[in-house]
């Protein structure tokens, strides 16, 4: 190889990162190899912007986590419930939330539904999109959002196939009768208060501080599906089937995210 030639790749300048590049270091959770699964979704679409991996990451995790749900339910309802000690446990916890009610924790239970609500969680992804855009943070700025978005998918996937009532007490909202199964608020709270804190550990090195902060992140799930059970609006089974798509839904997005920053480079 001649001088000349050696000369001038060496004097090639090196490549820049993006700003949204490097904003992305802020997050190491999101940037970490994304193994086997990831590597396989990262090559998918071939040689095509990574937004595509991110689309067909989307696309092939709602329907498998859509899938999980509904198949879950359908145990739960086809042949859980209809095993005599397991019916009546899941049964009587709502019971007897709705006997010891009272107006402090009928007000409580209010606060820990609109924290997983329709309202409160798509302002807070909304927020949390809008600020990592005009960062040009664009996988944060998805990341949030579409966490919610598989989640309440998924949700409403399974409430069309599954079809359970809801406890035999007295509820305090009106909502659908048969759409007992799954808890949509504890599977929100999941993927979006989780969510949160998964990004914000990932930048933190004290030990105390991330412990302390994935035990208000981990307490808020628990305090909705009490607030939910509390309400009459579901039992513990339900929650529990929230739980499967609140974590499967939070896991995935970081796998397509992680898959997506790998089809980048």
């Amino acid at each position: 190889m001649s001088s000349e030639s050696i000369s001038t790749r060496d004097l090639r300048p090196a490549r820049v990162r993006s700003p949204g590049d490097q904003a992305l270091l802020g997050f190491p959770v999101l940037d970490r190899e994304p193994g086997p699964v990831g590597r396989r979704l990262a090559a998918l679409p071939g040689r095509g912007h990574p937004v595509w991996t991110y689309v067909c990451g989307i696309l092939i995790f709602f329907a498998a986590i859509a899938s999980l749900s509904i198949v879950a339910g359908l145990l739960v309802t086809d042949v859980l419930l209809h095993v005599r000690g397991i019916a009546s446990a899941d049964a009587w916890l709502p019971r007897v939330l709705a006997h010891h009610r009272s107006p402090a924790l009928t007000d409580a239970s209010l606060v820990g539904s609109i924290m997983a609500g329709g309202v409160v969680l798509p302002i807070i992804a909304g927020v949390a999109l809008v600020i990592a855009a005009v960062a040009r943070h664009w996988r944060l700025a998805a990341f949030l959002a579409f966490a919610l978005a598989v989640e309440s998918g998924s949700y409403r996937a399974t409430t069309l196939v599954v079809h359970r009532h809801r406890p035999e007490v007295p509820r305090l909202e009106k909502l659908p009768v048969d759409a007992s199964y799954p808890s949509g608020h504890t599977a929100a709270a999941i993927a979006v208060y989780c969510g949160i804190a998964l990004l914000i550990t990932s930048r933190i090195k004290s030990l105390a501080a991330r412990i302390a902060i994935w035990t208000v992140a981990a307490a808020i799930p628990v305090f909705v599906a009490f607030a939910r059970m509390y309400r009459g609006m579901h039992h513990p089974l339900d929650v529990l089937g929230g739980v499967v798509i609140g974590i499967a839904a939070l896991s995935a997005v970081v796998l397509i995210t992680r898959a997506s920053g790998a089809a980048a480079k």
